[in-house]
């Protein structure tokens, strides 16, 4: 099989990288010129990756072709594609449904939609579809776990979820701010935050049987310091600010899908 991503940002070259380390069965990957030193990096690193020399050229030699653009100018940049009938699309664009994407397309077939997490580079990263794919599912499963959302809300819903990832590392960014004022080094303190949520995320994968509240329990000793830390960070807001911060992007999201009825 052939691929083309039209788009070369930070999740096309996360898929890509992805890819090549994995055992999925693609001939050539074609990449779309734009962001040319991500591009040719990418073509440098892997024989099989080449630059093509226009956007439509990416179109007219894969037989499954990523739109991976930004949603402010996806509109110009598919409707001057002639795309093939044959063809498989699938969109990584943000907040724009697979409805409209057909439109511009002018392409008769269903274009799934897909939200892969950045460490697909490492073949660890979660990909939400809809909706689900076979054709997909085979790709992404070769790049960590894949989910399937029933309806828009419910692909709307990851998406919001997904918004955590500055977050995460605001949280770090306090952490390490707090213990530098103590005098710890940055380095030291980066090391040891980094870790400390590094492991918790591998606890996590590792008991999967167990749901999120049971494993705070198990990290918060009564009367202890991980469980004093979460009932302040409980009665400052905490949680109470996170689920405003959910409800405000996921009414951004579904916003942009109802304006483009």
């Amino acid at each position: 099989m052939k691929i083309g991503f039209i788009g070369t940002g930070d999740i096309t070259k996360a898929i890509v990288t992805g890819l090549m380390q994995s055992e999925y069965p693609v001939d050539a990957v074609i990449l779309s010129p734009r962001n040319a030193q991500v591009s040719a990096r990418l073509a440098a690193e892997h024989a099989r990756v080449s630059v093509a020399e226009s956007n439509q050229e990416v179109v007219d030699q894969a037989d499954l072709v990523f739109l991976a653009i930004l949603p402010q100018v996806a509109e110009e940049v598919i409707r001057s594609l002639q795309f093939r009938d044959d063809q498989k699309i699938a969109s990584l664009i943000a907040m724009v449904t697979s409805d409209k994407v057909q439109e511009w397309t002018e392409t008769s077939k269903p274009i799934p939609r897909a939200v892969p997490l950045p460490a697909v580079a490492n073949q660890q990263g979660a990909t939400v579809l809809f909706p689900d794919d076979d054709d997909l599912r085979a790709l992404f499963g070769e790049l960590g776990p894949v989910v399937t959302a029933t309806t828009p809300d419910e692909f709307d819903s990851y998406a919001t979820a997904s918004a955590v990832m500055g977050l995460y590392f605001d949280i770090l960014t306090t952490g390490s701010e707090w213990l530098t004022a103590k005098g710890v080094s940055e380095a030291d303190a980066r090391v040891y935050l980094g870790k400390i949520f590094l492991e918790l995320g591998r606890t996590a994968e590792q008991h999967a049987d167990a749901d999120f509240p049971t494993l705070r329990k198990e990290h918060s000793t009564t009367g202890g310091l991980n469980e004093q830390i979460v009932s302040v960070f409980t009665s400052e807001g905490g949680p109470a600010a996170l689920k405003t911060a959910f409800n405000k992007v996921f009414r951004r999201i579904t916003d942009a899908r109802s304006a483009e009825r």
